[in-house]
Parts: structure tokens; C-alpha cells; sequence
């Protein structure tokens, strides 16, 4: 504990956003981080608890009072060291993780918790602009070989862990470039995408080979993948979309919203956006756009339509507005319900809870409104809220009321591995280890729809069991 003081006399400074209408202009990402300064001052804050609940809040157990402490000494050299020692990507985690390790802070019960997320972001920042971040290459080979299918931030982390150990490590991927929903989910805006390349740079120098525009189960039989590798890991993420069951849902102007985030992420880059376009480009310009669902997605389609020039945004939940503060007293130290606003929210939309979506309006060809209701719930039960029918205008309505699961087709098809009553891949988090020999499993695939977080957490240890399973005994941290 540097300072035990530090809670007492500093009150919480989190980082700065850019002006809405400076940052609206483009996707650059918009955080001003605090000055070195301010940062080690509010690590100050942090009490070293005897029982951190941080630890326990975090999926990847940062040992987060252990680095706060490094940088109020102003050591982050080694608070680099020790944040990497749980997470290999704390530059994405800093970026677009949730923070429950700031829910988990003691200092949260009074509304103040650490600004942990922006010290870890500060940390891993540093490193990469003092050249302390470098490939870790392993003294030696173990002669065996690890197919890694899928490449975010599960199959990411697998991967650099397993060819850490000394195994000759593929991975595939079925786009063109790697970073599953971290390169065509989230918005630049969020994390640009040079944070992705240059870990895939450092992580070829250290022996992983990279296969993109690679669909095992279409471009690539899982078959040959038994037969010339070792083990498989399969990390494909949770990409079956729930769908709209409503009459005119099967209209144009009715998309997912991964369609939507996608093709912009590639004007980013500069591709020809319609490759990943099959059912046409998509555009908010002008248009008047009703997202359904209120979680991250929904709030990433709110700042790209903004970005776009659409002419109103509006964005829809089905559950009850939550309560604009948590009864700490219930909820501490667990993730609590409760309102959120994102800076996409900030920039400009209208929101709207308990709405039942009943019919899109149009013509067959063009959409032009959404017919909703009002609905209430009671003991977990909706009920539809009789003579509450009205319509939102609309020219483009986008889906992102999340994901039932990995996509079937293909890949699990021929892989022939159990799966959940939910549809998942089945395996434990001992083992990570499916019904098929030498077949693992982890992420989204394994755990369905979830934070970057937790599936850089599975790949981790499923690098581990990977490592375990070959050799007899592993040194990779779990």
C-alpha cells in the first residue's frame, strides 16, 4: 500500500472524453488519459485490502493492488510485469472491458471505486511507447502442434501461451484479418485496430502462424486438422445471432447489427466493404434508425450511426428501466444492475425500456416504421399493457439482442463434439476438453456470449490444459 492515506484525500478522477462534436467528426478513439502524475496519485487510493475483492471481481485475477502500488512509486516497468503475468492483452481489456474489478472495489460501497481499468490501460500503453513490450520466444521447440480455430481474444490468448510453451502453434481464421469481434465488432471509436496488428506481430516472432480468409469446416476440413496436429483448441465465438420473430422482420431494411459494425470496420481499414455484404451495404445516413437492444452492441450501433449522419437514433430494450444506483448494501461486491449510459449515449439518441416490438411496417421492399407496445413485468413474467400500441418512424432497424450460440454449420458439424442444452460446446473448466479426443474448447464457444475478459481468461487456461495434455505437466500459469 503506497499511500494509506490516499483514499482519504483524493476523490476518484476518471479519464476525459473528447467533445461530442469533435469526436462524432470520426472513428478515432476519443479517451484523454490523465497525465503519469495523476495517474500514480489515484493508484494511491487503492487500500491493498486485506481481502481484495478486485482479484475476485476480475475473470483474469489481475493482481491489481500489486500494480497500483508499482505506479504511485512511479515503477512501471514492473507494474507492466505483473500486469502481464494474468493478462496478455490489457490494452483491450483497458479499452472495452466492463470494469467489474471496479464494481469489486471496497472504495465502490461509498461510489468511489480506483480507477483501476484507466491505470491498467495507462500501464500497457507505456510499454508499448518505452519498447518494453517484446516477443517472448521459447528456448526451445516441443515438437508438437496445436491448431488454435478462431482467432479472438480466447483463441488469441491460447495461442501466444501455447507457443510461449514451445508448440508450433496455426491459427485459423475465417476472415481476412485476425481479431474476431474485437477487429469487426467493436467500433474503432472503442479500440482502433493497430492494437490487434501489433500483437499479431509479436506474437509471429514468437512462433504462431497465422491463416486468414480460412474456414475450418468449409475452406478447411476438420479432418485434416486431426489428422497433422496434436490437439485442436476451439475458440470460434458465439456468432448465431438471436433473431426478430416478428411479422416483416424478413424486410431489407431489418440487418444484424454484426452486419451493420462490420461493414464499417472495413472502411476503416480501407476494404471494399460489400465482400462482406451479402445481403447489400448498409448506411445510417440520413436515415432514421431504431436499434433493438440495450446492451454494448446496440450502444456500439448508436455511436457508428451517429458517426454515419443518421437523421435519429433511437434505441429500444424489452426489460425494465434499472434503477440509477444499486442498493450497494444488496448488491456489493457482485456486478449490479443498474443504469448505464456510454458515451455513445452521450452523443445523441433516444432510449426507451419495456418495449415490445410487434410488427415492421413497410412495403415488402422498404422499411418505414416499427409497430411497438408497452409491456410491464411482474415476478418475471411480461405482460403486454392493453391499448399501449404506437410506431416509431424507421428506415433502418438493427438487431442486437445478442447471441444464442456458435454457429453449427461447418465446423462443430464435422467435429462432432457434445454440446450444452444451450447449444455450446460442451467442456469443463478443469480440462477444458470436449467429448472428442485432443479437442478443446474455450471462450464464447464454450461459455456463449461474453466479455473480452472472460475469453482471455479460457484461452488462458485452456493453453494450460493444452499444454498439460501433451507434455504431462505444464509451467504455464493458470
Amino acid at each position: 500500500m503506497g499511500k494509506d492515506t490516499g483514499f482519504l484525500e483524493l476523490d476518484r478522477r476518471e479519464r476525459d472524453y473528447l467533445d461530442p462534436k469533435q469526436r462524432l467528426e470520426n472513428y478515432r478513439e476519443f479517451v484523454v488519459q490523465p497525465s503519469n502524475e495523476v495517474l500514480a496519485a489515484q493508484a494511491s487510493r487503492c487500500m491493498d485490502c486485506g481481502i481484495p475483492y478486485c482479484h475476485n471481481g476480475c475473470p483474469v485475477n489481475n493482481m491489481i493492488p500489486d500494480w497500483n502500488h508499482l505506479v504511485y512509486e512511479q515503477d512501471w516497468r514492473n507494474a507492466l510485469d505483473v500486469l502481464h503475468s494474468t493478462n496478455n492483452f490489457p490494452e483491450f481489456t483497458g479499452r472495452i472491458c466492463p470494469a467489474p474489478c471496479e464494481a469489486s472495489c471496497t472504495l465502490n460501497i461509498v461510489d468511489q471505486p480506483v480507477t483501476i481499468k484507466s491505470i491498467e490501460c495507462a500501464i500497457v500503453d507505456r510499454g508499448w511507447q518505452e519498447g518494453w513490450i517484446t516477443p517472448q520466444v521459447p528456448e526451445k521447440k516441443t515438437g508438437k502442434s496445436v491448431a488454435v480455430v478462431g482467432s479472438g481474444p480466447a483463441g488469441m490468448a491460447a495461442a501466444q501461451q501455447l507457443a510461449r510453451a514451445g508448440h508450433s502453434v496455426v491459427l485459423f481464421e475465417k476472415a481476412d484479418r485476425v481479431g474476431g469481434l474485437l477487429r469487426y465488432g467493436i467500433p474503432d471509436f472503442k479500440m482502433e485496430k493497430h492494437l490487434i496488428n501489433r500483437r499479431c506481430v509479436q506474437m509471429e516472432a514468437e512462433g504462431v502462424e497465422f491463416r486468414t480468409s480460412k474456414e475450418v469446416g468449409v475452406d478447411v476440413s476438420f479432418k485434416s486438422l486431426r489428422e497433422n496436429f496434436d490437439a485442436i483448441v476451439l475458440s470460434g465465438g458465439a456468432e448465431d445471432a438471436r433473431a426478430l420473430s416478428i411479422p416483416g422482420a424478413e424486410m431489407p431494411g431489418v440487418r444484424l447489427a454484426m452486419e451493420f459494425l462490420t461493414q464499417q470496420n472495413k472502411r476503416n481499414a480501407g476494404d471494399d466493404e460489400t465482400r462482406a455484404a451479402p445481403r447489400g451495404t448498409l448506411k445510417a445516413t440520413g436515415k432514421h434508425v431504431v436499434v433493438i437492444g440495450g446492451g454494448d452492441t446496440g450502444s456500439d450501433c448508436v455511436g457508428t450511426s451517429n458517426r454515419q449522419g443518421a437523421a435519429s437514433v433511437t434505441q429500444l430494450e424489452i426489460m425494465p428501466k434499472p434503477p440509477e444506483k444499486e442498493d450497494k448494501a444488496l448488491t456489493w461486491p457482485d456486478w449490479p444492475l443498474k443504469l448505464r449510459t456510454s458515451s455513445s449515449h452521450e452523443e445523441g439518441a433516444a432510449r426507451d425500456w419495456a418495449v415490445l416490438t410487434k410488427r415492421v411496417i413497410g412495403d415488402g421492399a422498404t422499411v418505414t416504421g416499427l409497430e411497438c407496445a408497452r409491456v410491464e413485468w411482474q415476478d418475471g413474467q411480461m405482460q403486454e399493457i392493453e391499448g399501449s400500441t404506437f410506431t416509431i418512424p424507421a428506415d433502418l432497424i438493427l438487431l442486437a439482442m445478442g447471441f444464442v450460440g456458435p454457429k453449427k454449420a461447418g465446423l462443430l458439424e464435422q467435429a462432432g463434439v457434445e454440446l450444452t442444452d444451450r447449444g455450446n460446446v460442451a467442456a469443463d473448466t478443469n480440462n477444458y476438453s470436449t467429448s472428442t479426443e485432443n479437442v478443446f474448447a474455450c471462450g464464447d464457444m464454450r461459455r456463449g456470449q461474453s466479455l473480452v475478459v472472460w475469453a482471455i481468461r479460457e484461452g488462458r487456461q485452456c493453453a494450460r490444459a493444452v499444454d498439460e495434455a501433451l507434455m504431462g505437466v505444464s509451467e504455464l500459469p493458470r
